[in-house]
C-alpha cells in the first residue's frame, strides 16, 4: 500500500470513530443504552437488525430537553411514534374546533328506545 493511501485510509479510520463518539454521545445513543429495546407502548421488542425502527421520543416534544438521566425520553417504535405525534396535533385542532361550536346537539336519536322496543 503507497504512502497516500495509507493516510487516507487513517484519515477515514479516524473520521469514523468521530463520527461514532458524537453519535454515542448523542441522546438516541444515550436512550439506547438507558432503556431496554422495546416500544413503551406497544411493548415490540427490537434487535440490532431492526433497530433503526425504534425511536426516541420527547415527552414533553421539546427536542432541547434532553436531560442525562433520560427523564424527557421514552423509545416508542415508528409506528406508535407517528401515532403520538398525530394524536397530539389532532387534539390541538379538536380544540379548535370545539371553541368554534356554537350550539350543542339536541337530537337524540334513542329517546323513544323503549317503546320502540316493547312495541310488537
Amino acid at each position: 500500500m503507497s504512502p497516500s493511501n495509507s493516510s487516507k485510509l487513517d484519515r477515514v479510520i479516524a473520521d469514523a470513530r468521530k463520527g461514532r463518539d458524537e453519535r454515542e454521545r448523542g441522546y438516541r445513543a444515550q436512550a439506547l443504552k438507558l432503556y431496554p429495546w422495546i416500544c413503551g407502548r406497544c411493548s415490540r421488542e427490537f434487535i440490532r437488525t431492526n433497530l433503526t425502527e425504534l425511536t426516541v421520543h420527547h415527552r414533553d416534544h421539546n427536542h432541547d430537553n434532553n436531560p442525562s438521566d433520560g427523564s424527557n425520553w421514552e423509545l416508542l417504535c415508528i409506528y406508535c411514534h407517528d401515532n403520538e405525534h398525530s394524536r397530539l396535533i389532532d387534539g390541538e385542532q379538536g380544540s379548535v374546533v370545539a371553541d368554534e361550536a356554537t350550539t350543542a346537539a339536541t337530537h337524540n336519536p334513542f329517546s323513544n328506545l323503549k317503546d320502540m322496543l316493547t312495541q310488537k
